[in-house]
């Protein structure tokens, strides 16, 4: 139940529609969120390498956090097709931030991995990156920034589905 400026109690819906205001406020919120992070992850990827395209940044997060990755994989996971995940990694290879390996369980599929430079540029950035949200959110309560990270995964994962 809530009550409305009159004083009128009303029967709070259950389930609901997207016209609720707690969906709209998270849809407004969310894509701001989302249009800052595109814009930070230019200057993310600039900051790895000059030459270094924007969606490419996550491809290297990626490997990072996953050590090697089939390029099927990597284009499931990014959303792209194969030819597009080619040309990404052709581009990635010639900055000397990937390389390729034939992978021992299946001689007709590659693994992509950093390269050591890649490891190194990339840990840079994303120690910068962490510092910067520690001074954004230096006057948050510890708890609360451990709370927008838990709630944070559990939107990610309710949106894998």
């Amino acid at each position: 139940m809530r009550e409305d400026g009159n004083g009128d109690e009303r029967q709070g819906r259950s389930g609901g529609g997207p016209g609720r205001p707690e969906f709209l406020d998270l849809e407004r919120e969310l894509t701001v969120l989302f249009r800052r992070a595109r814009a930070k992850q230019g200057e993310m990827a600039r900051e790895v390498h000059p030459d270094l395209e924007s969606a490419a940044y996550g491809l290297l997060v990626r490997l990072d956090e996953s050590g090697q990755l089939r390029a099927t994989e990597l284009a499931a996971y990014i959303g792209v097709g194969k030819a597009t995940m080619s040309r990404q990694l052709r581009a990635l290879e010639d900055l000397g931030l990937v390389a390729r390996e034939p992978d021992p369980a299946d001689g007709r599929a590659w693994l992509v991995h950093l390269t050591e430079e890649g490891r190194r540029r990339v840990a840079k950035v994303r120690e910068a990156r962490r510092a910067r949200y520690v001074e954004q959110l230096s006057h948050w309560d510890p708890r609360e920034v451990a709370e927008l990270g838990r709630l944070l995964n559990q939107l990610n994962r309710g949106m894998e589905k």
